[in-house]
Parts: structure tokens; C-alpha cells; sequence
């Protein structure tokens, strides 16, 4: 009898170690499936191979503009190269820092860009995201109304047709944001755009009536539907400022 209660603890033991060496094969030959699926790139990110012919437009903005990206080539597809930067464009401090690498390569025909809700956002001292009751925008109005001025400068000098996008709805709840602050951020948009001369595609206006059904409770974002709207109205106003074909 010791020798079969040996036996069977060595059997045991066995199966044991057999389902944790197989645990850790299994594991193992996951972890880089997941690590690649973790690194996948978002398409709309993506870059763009140009059709030989199309005017050439760049988009600039945020996680809002990356959403009506695709939507957008789409609509746009045999009219124009739809390229945009390849980041969420953020607050105007990164616009000032990477604009010029945002430029290239060249030349561009029609440039949509918007800042704002990055401007707008609540942070510490750190730079983190933190609830809108604490901390303080992360660009301040004046700075934020300075800040577009040489940027709208600077992109003038491309020669290209510019369309500044106005920064869309904040909605109750939404964290991190002040309902209501984009539009004092939009008016001192809307006052350099005028000084400037820019075209101005006020998507605020058109979604505002339209949050309910396009946006998400809470939340700056929109759905799949939403983005797709705003995409229809972006499209739109780049397709009248292309180049009349020669």
C-alpha cells in the first residue's frame, strides 16, 4: 500500500506540473498576439498614399477629427488625398511645437484644422487630467487666443486654403471640462479667424441640436453614426474649397 499511495502522489504530481508548464507554453505564445494587437495602429493614423492628380488636404485636431477622418477620405475618395497629422493634434502648445513636422511633406491645397477642447481641459500642476472643479485649463484664453494666431500665421504661409473647424460641444458631465467654456474658446477663435480671414466651419453649430442622437452621455466623443455626420459637413466645406480642376 505505500508503494501505490507513492505511485499515485507521483502520478499527481506529474499532471500537476504538465498543466502549469502547458499554463505557461499557452501564455507565452499569446503574449505576442496580445502585444501586437495592443500596438495596432488606428487607421484613420494611418498614412496615405496619394492618387497622382488629387488636391492634397490636410486634416489637424483632435480625437474628434480623428473620428470623422476615415469617413471622411471616404466622401472625399477621386476628389482628393485626405492625409491628417498622424497624433491627436492636442492643445495649440503642440500644434506651435509640431506644426512644422505636421507640414511635410508638402504642398497642401486645402488645410482643416481645429484646436480647443485640449486647450479647454483641466489639469494639475503635472500636466494630468483631473476633474473640472480642480486644477486649471491647460491653456488659458489669452494664451489659447495667441497661441492659434501663429499658428493660423504660420499655416498661411503654405499657400494652401485654410478652414478653421469650430471646437465642438461639451456636455453635462463630461470629465475634465466646464460645459459652456467652448465657446468663449470658439468666440476668441472666431475673432482671430475674422482678423485673419479664414474660412470658419462651425461644427459646434451643427452639432449642438444634435448631441442627443450623435454624441455619447458625458462625453466629448461621438458615436460611429456621429462621427460620420460631422464627417459629411467637413467634406463639404473642403470640397468647395478645392481647386477647380484645369
Amino acid at each position: 500500500m505505500p508503494i501505490v499511495r507513492s505511485l499515485v502522489v507521483v502520478v499527481i504530481a506529474a499532471c500537476l506540473c504538465s498543466v502549469v508548464l502547458l499554463g505557461a507554453v499557452l501564455a507565452a505564445e499569446a503574449a505576442p498576439a496580445t502585444a501586437t494587437l495592443a500596438k495596432r495602429p488606428d487607421p484613420a493614423l494611418a498614412p496615405v498614399e496619394d492618387v497622382p492628380g488629387l488636391p492634397r488636404v490636410l486634416l489637424i485636431g483632435d480625437s474628434i477629427s480623428i473620428g470623422y477622418t476615415i469617413p471622411t477620405r471616404e466622401l472625399l475618395a477621386g476628389k482628393a488625398n485626405v492625409h491628417r497629422v498622424p497624433m491627436n493634434a492636442g492643445p495649440t502648445t503642440r500644434g506651435l511645437q509640431q506644426l512644422e513636422k505636421w507640414l511635410r511633406p508638402g504642398p497642401w491645397d486645402v488645410i482643416h484644422f481645429n484646436f480647443g477642447l485640449h486647450d479647454l481641459k483641466h489639469v494639475d500642476e503635472a500636466g494630468v487630467a483631473v476633474d473640472a472643479a480642480k486644477g486649471h485649463r491647460q491653456v488659458e484664453l489669452q494664451a489659447y487666443r495667441d497661441n492659434l494666431r501663429a499658428i493660423v500665421r504660420r499655416l498661411k504661409q503654405t499657400g494652401a486654403r485654410l478652414i478653421w473647424c469650430s471646437t465642438t460641444p461639451v456636455p453635462e458631465g463630461a470629465k475634465g471640462r466646464m460645459p459652456g467654456d467652448e465657446l468663449a474658446y470658439n468666440a476668441a477663435a472666431a475673432e482671430v479667424m475674422k482678423q485673419e480671414g479664414i474660412e470658419v466651419n462651425d461644427l459646434h453649430a451643427f452639432a449642438t441640436p444634435r448631441m442627443a442622437k450623435l454624441g455619447k452621455p458625458a462625453d466629448v466623443h461621438y458615436t460611429a453614426q456621429g462621427s460620420r455626420a460631422l464627417a459629411e459637413v467637413v467634406a463639404q466645406r473642403i470640397e468647395a474649397e478645392l481647386p477647380k480642376p484645369r
